[in-house]
């Protein structure tokens, strides 16, 4: 049997965000309508190649479809591909018996976190609502970490939500997604701010391409962000993520991470590396 220093999985690089999906499964609704690069199959043969290439040991799954079924469907790819190191699943917040919900799904190690489309509910205030509040309850009790999938317009509920939730460690997904194809920033950074201080709110560099002009995008339109949130959050609470295979609307899996690398600069080793891995090991606990 191999063995491994106790620092070994905090050197893993890991890819904190990507998704998986099966047309012939489930339904996207999210999707661009019409002919779309996303409008097929993506699944984890695709994935590792690109993850082999740039050294990357693993990655973490997350939903793409808001089931229970899709849940246990990327759970049994985790089980079958070694490189899947956690799985983000879809549970309903809303629902009075979610704790039962969670302690089946902890059942299998591969089980890491839940998100809901928060982004896409008509009402801004929705993770403030009493029974949303109670499955994230549910969640903080069995310290299971939740995916913030917001605009800028939902970042002033994050500080109410950890001062509700002190023990529920959260990590923005997509760094709130703001509109770097405007250059739209003082209003996302004076919003994302407050958030800086909270210690148990990370964020994820990922989903910044499909953000900027699709088709004429570099790492410097990207760099005023990048800069702002690893000043604000430092590399232990920020994580690298492809979006892929999202990121197809922009560019590749290989693009994305030149882009993010180059936007942060020149970093010593350990910071780099903390960013491209460590961070989301010790997140997700993988």
């Amino acid at each position: 049997m191999i063995s491994f220093a106790p620092d070994y999985y905090d050197r893993m690089r890991i890819d904190a965000h990507q998704h998986f999906w099966d047309l012939d499964r489930f339904d996207y609704p999210w999707m661009p309508a019409g002919p779309s690069p996303l409008r097929r199959n993506f699944l984890p043969s695709e994935l590792l190649p690109h993850l082999q290439n740039h050294k990357f040991e693993g990655s973490v799954v997350v939903q793409a479809h808001q089931s229970l079924e899709e849940a246990h469907w990327l759970l049994g790819l985790a089980a079958n591909n070694e490189f899947i190191k956690g799985v983000v699943a879809w549970a309903d917040l809303t629902d009075p018996k979610i704790g039962e919900t969670l302690d089946d799904l902890q059942r299998d190690p591969h089980f890491k976190g839940v998100r809901h489309l928060v982004h896409d509910e008509p009402d801004p205030r929705w993770l403030l609502r009493a029974d949303v509040l109670h499955g994230l309850r549910a969640l903080e009790e069995r310290g299971i970490p939740y995916d913030l999938l917001l605009r800028p317009i939902h970042l002033p509920i994050v500080p109410v939500l950890a001062e509700k939730l002190p023990e529920l460690r959260m990590v923005i997904d997509h760094i709130a997604k703001p509109s770097i194809s405007t250059g739209a920033f003082d209003h996302w950074a004076r919003l994302m701010e407050p958030i800086f201080p909270i210690p148990n709110i990370y964020c994820k560099l990922s989903g910044m391409i499909t953000e900027a002009p699709w088709h004429n995008w570099s790492a410097s339109d990207l760099r005023p962000y990048v800069n702002f949130v690893f000043k604000g959050f430092g590399p232990g609470r920020l994580m690298y993520g492809s979006d892929w295979p999202v990121c197809l609307l922009a560019g590749t899996w290989k693009e994305v991470l030149a882009a993010c690398t180059q936007a942060l600069g020149p970093l010593p080793m350990d910071v780099r590396e903390q960013i491209l891995g460590g961070t989301a090991v010790q997140f997700y606990r993988l």
